[in-house]
């Protein structure tokens, strides 16, 4: 899938390649990596995203391959879109130092289809180099709405790289987002009982 055909992740049901990887006839590294996260929602993952992650420590919570996490001076308390953060973390056993720039999500999709998608939060991003000159990958990454949680159906596409680097960040992925399902509605009732 092209991320030209990113809006075939509101569709109903699956796609051919729901946890995977795959080179595509551009040259691109095609991952996708999909996670049950049982009674977890998007106003829980709105708020991880945009308000409790902010420092390298929380950014280890996350996955111990993590290494450094910084925002720039774009992000702002509640939101996320327009601002960037550098991100430093091995993934595939390769030290990676990156920027990731958050997007709007309605520069790739139609967002008026979200409810009817059960689309509770969706991220959009760029991940550059850290002096801005290249494009390592573009992510996203929507959760829609299930009878146990949210499914979220996460997506890369990567520029150069290989079999082993698209392997490996499909593993850091899995590792990552579900750690993140099984902490976070423990963490986001007890940091709202406060």
């Amino acid at each position: 899938m092209f991320i030209e055909e990113c809006g075939k992740l509101l569709e109903p049901g699956h796609l051919p390649l729901e946890t995977g990887y795959t080179q595509l006839s551009n040259g691109q590294w095609f991952i996708a990596v999909t996670t049950r996260m049982p009674d977890v929602n998007g106003k829980m993952l709105e708020w991880w995203m945009a308000s409790y992650l902010d420092s390298t420590e929380k950014y280890k919570m996350w996955d111990s391959n993590h290494l450094r996490f910084e925002w720039d001076d774009q992000k702002k308390p509640g939101q996320y879109i327009g601002a960037s953060h550098v991100c430093e973390e091995i993934s595939g056993g390769v030290h990676i130092k990156i920027r990731i720039k958050f997007e709007d999500p309605a520069l790739y999709f139609d967002t008026t289809k979200f409810a009817e998608a059960g689309i509770e939060h969706a991220v959009c991003c760029t991940a550059y180099t850290l002096d801005w000159k290249s494009i390592y990958s573009r992510i996203i990454h929507v959760n829609r709405k299930t009878e146990y949680g949210v499914e979220q159906r996460w997506r890369a596409w990567d520029n150069g790289g290989d079999a082993n680097s698209a392997r490996g960040g499909m593993e850091h992925t899995i590792s990552e987002m579900g750690r993140l399902a099984d902490f976070l509605p423990g963490l986001y009732a007890k940091e709202h009982q406060r």
